[in-house]
């Protein structure tokens, strides 16, 4: 049993703190429709997962470093630890919701760090110091990520801001100052991504979940943006909230157009090239999405007085807790094989590791 389970944190997948960003992002968007109680019981997940996850991933680093490593220089997963970063700050934007402002300041202050580090050192060993060329042939969904986390970090400073009496201007500064990174990492991202498709053959089983993290992506951008033109008044945000505004609204049209595109891509892979329909701990890439896409329709809808967006987002957070739920029962499923030792078609499936 200790082999297996061993042989699970080896192979941990650096993107399995979407797990988190799902749990999480579900329990704010329940919580602002007024569902407290199933709230509370989502946030417990998000915290539980939250502190699994680092516990695994501090063992993975101690004992079976060499795996970390060659995730940061692999362009397939090393994006994937961004979901960290993502994940820290999801959770502190539910605690908030909690009145737990402490707390949220000191995952916020983790997740800064954390991001400019992994901003830089990711870049480099995954993709600038990689010997394979051309790079490009190498993108996927995880990339979209990159764009997430800074998002988060925006929507976590935004939080702050009702808290903070001194220095509120110092949030607005960083909020802004991720959201417009992450509004460019979005356009660099796309056009790899693209040209990826384009460009290079495409096996329908290469068309993974993270792919759902490109509508994830713009959906928490119009979340942060939400959040930012709520803000008091600021001279970073003052001169920005029209913008940010205006913005908010021409991405969350985009990431509405995008989910018909994804479900075909998702009908395309699964009926008409019979991929296997499998737990693989990406699916909870494709799970974060569709609840942030739900919590931004809420909150552009109540930032900008769209009552039509607004419903549009709390009808749909009901099919992204469902999502969640199927998908968190097949984890379960797959983790109890897993420690058992029975074979799972998913663990043929080179892009799917061994769940844990």
């Amino acid at each position: 049993m200790m082999k297996r389970i061993e042989a699970m944190v080896e192979g941990l997948t650096p993107g399995y703190f979407a797990l988190v960003m799902a749990s999480g992002i579900i329990s704010v968007g329940l919580q602002l429709v007024g569902h407290s109680t199933l709230s509370l019981v989502l946030f417990v997940v998000c915290g539980a997962s939250y502190g699994i996850l680092c516990v695994l991933n501090v063992w993975r680093f101690v004992q079976f470093r060499h795996a970390l490593a060659s995730d940061f220089r692999d362009p397939k997963r090393a994006f994937g630890f961004f979901t960290f970063v993502a994940a820290t700050n999801v959770l502190g934007a539910r605690a908030a919701a909690q009145g737990w402002f402490q707390v949220t300041a000191a995952l916020l202050a983790i997740s800064v760090v954390v991001w400019i580090v992994l901003g830089y050192v990711i870049p480099w060993s995954a993709v600038l110091g990689q010997e394979q060329r051309p790079v490009v042939a190498l993108a996927n969904g995880t990339w979209f990520i990159w764009v997430v986390a800074s998002q988060s970090v925006a929507v976590s400073a935004a939080t702050l801001e009702v808290w903070v009496d001194a220095g509120r201007s110092y949030l607005a500064i960083l909020a802004v100052f991720s959201w417009s990174i992450g509004v460019f990492l979005y356009a660099a991202s796309g056009m790899i991504v693209t040209l990826r498709i384009m460009l290079y053959p495409l096996d329908p089983v290469e068309f993974d979940p993270p792919y759902w993290v490109s509508m994830g992506a713009v959906a928490i951008t119009v979340v942060a943006g939400a959040r930012i033109v709520a803000m008091d008044s600021a001279p970073m945000v003052d001169a920005t909230r029209g913008l940010v505004a205006g913005a908010s609204v021409v991405f969350w049209a985009f990431a509405t157009w995008l989910i018909p595109v994804l479900l075909a891509v998702g009908v395309w892979r699964h009926w008409f090239h019979k991929v296997p329909l499998v737990y693989v701990p990406t699916l909870w890439s494709m799970i974060f999405p569709l609840g942030m896409y739900a919590v931004a329709g809420i909150y552009l809808g109540r930032a900008d007085q769209l009552p039509v967006v607004e419903w549009i987002g709390s009808s749909w957070l009901w099919v992204a807790l469902l999502a969640w739920l199927v998908v968190l029962l097949a984890m379960g499923q797959a983790l109890v094989r897993a420690l058992l030792g029975r074979s799972t078609s998913a663990r043929a499936n080179s892009n799917s590791e061994v769940p844990g």
